[in-house]
């Protein structure tokens, strides 16, 4: 049975206007609980989760001193960008000395069982035709708050990866295409054509749509949004000031996004086979898409709940067009090569520089007195923590956002004695109203140093 919205956000827009899906506007909570001016407590709360392949080259990712005010080590540099006014150390905690332990192999096979456990913090089963892990802690936010949104949770990528077969040393591709786990034995798979993401949350999805169907559209290139115009003008004018420039805001970026979707060369990137190393000629567009849809989907509350990877695990994609050539994962097995380092804190800094361009367009939005990062969190880590050394302690994690308050960033928090990853999960769940006392193979409560 299709899933109904709320009847506010139903309502604000009828006929062709519903193709159009909206921000989440002041306008939309229930009228005993607005405010002349929102409060954190009245704004929906939101998670994504950021996976990164093939480890980092720590020393240059782990800041020297801890608390605020630490000087930024040179990974981690694109957090503060003065000539482009873009400044993320306070919206973001750097988080040393977690251990992710139960993501730990048998025998060989740490991509596949760090991936596996990204998010789900259990020792899962190798096997290349059976998998068994558990719940990932983005599907238990989604369970509990997915019914308020069009899509329960969204999972996105920039390559496609496979269900079946050996991807990693005996283990199922399963659990090295995907972090989303709904159930110990349904992997969620994710969306990697900016495109098909469009389509999806914007004008429409039509999966029987015949090729001459799908060329006719784009041929039209038809603005979902020209098809509402008199009614978004119409709503416009029912709006206070606030949700007037939010609507303007959200709508400017929709035109600017469909117009950048739609051409050409975006096309013929999105048809090319994503795991196929070398294949986009233009990566850095199409990560930049997926940015922008992350960004949107968040905004206009088609869900609250996504999660990202940048490439599969173990992930051979050839960085060559930022002077780093070569296997990603072949050049993170750097056998202590100065080369290797190199190339490491390149492909390390460009991946903070994507993030970065997240963090910042989420603090561009408008949301009640703040911004969307203030309502969100963002976590990013990776699969393990050195490459060559293949070690899941001591994991590279940021954690940026305010989550409404129940998150402190602006510092690094270094921890004494490998405290759980799952604890830091549990303290999310927590901020969302779930009760979890304990998650995966060992969390065992909310983790400390979040909130000053």
């Amino acid at each position: 049975m299709k899933r109904r919205l709320p009847l506010s956000r139903r309502t604000m827009l009828g006929g062709a206007g519903a193709l159009i899906a909206l921000p989440w506007l002041e306008a939309m909570m229930p009228r005993t609980a607005r405010r002349a001016t929102a409060e954190p407590g009245d704004l929906p709360l939101r998670a994504l989760f950021y996976y990164l392949p093939c480890g980092i080259h720590m020393p240059s990712w782990t800041p020297a001193t801890e608390g605020p005010g630490y000087a930024l080590p040179k990974i981690l540099e694109p957090l503060l960008d003065e000539q482009s006014m873009v400044d993320l150390r306070g919206d973001v905690l750097v988080l040393s000395g977690l251990a992710n332990n139960p993501a730990k192999p048998e025998g060989p096979g740490d991509h596949a069982s760090g991936t596996s456990g990204f998010l789900t913090c259990t020792h899962v089963l190798k096997s290349e035709v059976e998998f068994l892990n558990d719940i990932s802690i983005d599907q238990l936010i989604a369970n509990a708050i997915g019914e308020l949104t069009p899509h329960r949770s969204l999972q996105f990528g920039t390559a496609g990866g496979a269900t079946m077969g050996n991807c990693d040393s005996g283990y199922s591709c399963a659990y090295t295409s995907n972090v989303s786990w709904a159930d110990p034995k349904t992997p969620l798979p994710k969306l990697s054509a900016p495109q098909v993401i469009f389509d999806l949350l914007f004008s429409g999805f039509d999966p029987d749509a015949t090729a001459e169907q799908l060329a006719r559209r784009r041929a039209n290139r038809l603005s979902v949004i020209d098809y509402a115009d008199g009614q978004v003008e119409s709503l416009q004018q029912k709006l206070g000031k606030t949700d007037r420039d939010k609507l303007d805001q959200y709508l400017t970026g929709l035109r600017e996004l469909e117009k950048r979707v739609t051409n050409e060369q975006t096309e013929a990137i999105c048809e090319l086979p994503a795991m196929f190393s070398g294949a986009f000629q233009d990566y850095q567009g199409h990560v930049d898409l997926m940015t922008e849809l992350m960004v949107l989907s968040l905004q206009c509350d088609q869900t609250r709940v996504i999660t990202f990877m940048l490439e599969n695990a173990g992930s051979g994609r050839n960085y060559e067009f930022i002077g780093a050539p070569g296997s990603h994962h072949e050049i993170s097995h750097h056998q202590s090569l100065p080369e290797n380092y190199a190339k490491l804190e390149t492909i390390d800094r460009w991946e903070i520089a994507q993030f970065a361009k997240l963090l910042q367009r989420l603090k561009n939005s408008p949301e009640g007195d703040g911004n969307l990062l203030d309502n969100t969190v963002v976590y990013l880590s990776s699969e393990i923590s050195d490459g060559n050394a293949h070690n899941h302690n001591d994991l590279p994690v940021l954690v940026a956002g305010k989550l409404g308050g129940a998150l402190s960033p602006g510092r690094h928090v270094k921890y004494a004695g490998e405290p759980p990853l799952a604890n830091l999960f549990i303290s999310i769940a927590n901020a969302f109203g779930i009760p979890a006392g304990t998650f995966g193979d060992d969390g065992t409560g909310p983790l400390t140093g979040l909130k000053v």
